[in-house]
């Protein structure tokens, strides 16, 4: 596997295991909210052939608020 496809797993990973963490008891709300939009932005491009080809990630549906 190479690097960027590692980091990419491993903060997807990360992410899992910080939202199973806040659904259990007496988990750290604050915390969670601190570490969940840093860890999400620190995202790395995702490894190559992980969406099909042509896929467009801004190609869907308007939802409300969006414009």
């Amino acid at each position: 596997m190479c690097p960027n496809s590692e980091d990419f797993a491993r903060t997807v990973g990360m992410l899992a295991d910080l939202g199973l963490y806040s659904q259990t008891i007496g988990a750290d709300q604050h915390f969670v909210a601190a570490v969940g939009p840093s860890l999400a932005a620190s995202l790395p491009e995702p490894p190559p052939g992980l969406f099909p080809p042509g896929y467009d990630p801004t190609d869907g549906p308007q939802y409300p608020g969006q414009e």
